[in-house]
């Protein structure tokens, strides 16, 4: 079985799952060019928990986590399976690792997860299990754990790291949609360090890279990037998606690491 690539996607707002513009187009575009897998695994921001918890029930929830939104956006489902199986297999490679983690057979799969799925995988046919960050989390855990759970790539699973490449909530609520420069120079700094592979600049990113603490005033976004980064068996070649910047402060840019993959993007849904 061939070892498939891992996947960082900046996931933006809720309303990217109803208003996908290029972002959009360029992860359903990815989802057709990769082989497809036989289970998809996903670490979100938006689950964070004490230790490392697993998503085990059959039939996943589709969780809207967010409120002051449009009302087509709650109605949005994402029908996929989960695999108890797998599961159970991602806390078996953790615990050599000395990462304790436990199955919750209750939790569905929140927007993190189901929105730049439904882009990818719109038909939901590809079983999804999500893991948990545990609150204490650093740039060296998300490392640690992305390494961890490396070998599930060799076993037909997407791992994809879903996050932001810049995520200032403030600025956002602000609601100006001039695109600010303090976004695209830490996007442009963070998209050098990973396309020459250098994992040292990408998990120092938050101490070095320009604007580092206006682009992310909390880690917890920018965590899933060194997640799919230490889950890559060799992170180059990569694939930059630049889906441009969303709402002034919000970089849609997403990487496909130890793959160079030509992407055909049929159609741009403008927002």
């Amino acid at each position: 079985m061939t070892t498939l690539p891992t996947v960082f996607v900046s996931h933006g707002a809720p309303t990217f799952a109803n208003e996908p513009g290029l972002a959009g187009a360029q992860l359903r575009a990815l989802g057709q060019a990769l082989d497809k897998p036989q289970a998809i695994l996903v670490v979100s921001p938006h689950w964070m928990t004490r230790s490392v918890e697993i998503t085990a029930t059959a039939q996943p929830d589709t969780v809207h986590d967010f409120g002051g939104f449009p009302r087509a956006l709650y109605a949005i489902q994402y029908p996929v399976a989960g695999s108890p199986q797998l599961a159970a297999r991602v806390k078996q490679v953790l615990s050599p690792r000395g990462i304790t983690a436990s199955l919750d057979t209750r939790r569905g799969l929140d927007h993190g997860a189901w929105v730049p799925l439904l882009h990818m995988y719109p038909d939901a046919d590809v079983p999804v299990v999500q893991v948990s960050i545990p609150f204490d989390t650093d740039e060296a855990k998300a490392l640690a754990l992305g390494r961890a759970l490396a070998p599930l790539a060799a076993e037909g699973v997407l791992i994809v790291g879903s996050g932001s490449l810049t995520h200032n909530l403030y600025e956002f609520r602000m609601g100006d949609a001039h695109e600010a420069g303090y976004a695209r120079e830490f996007s442009l700094w963070v998209r050098d360090a990973v396309v020459h592979g250098d994992m040292h600049r990408i998990a120092q990113a938050l101490r070095d890279a320009p604007h580092a603490a206006r682009a992310h005033p909390t880690t917890e976004h920018f965590l899933p990037l060194l997640v799919a980064a230490g889950a890559a068996g060799a992170p180059t070649p990569t694939t930059v998606l630049d889906g441009g910047i969303r709402h002034g402060v919000l970089a849609m840019e997403s990487y496909v690491f130890g793959q160079r993959v030509t992407l055909q993007v049929e159609e741009v849904a403008h927002a």
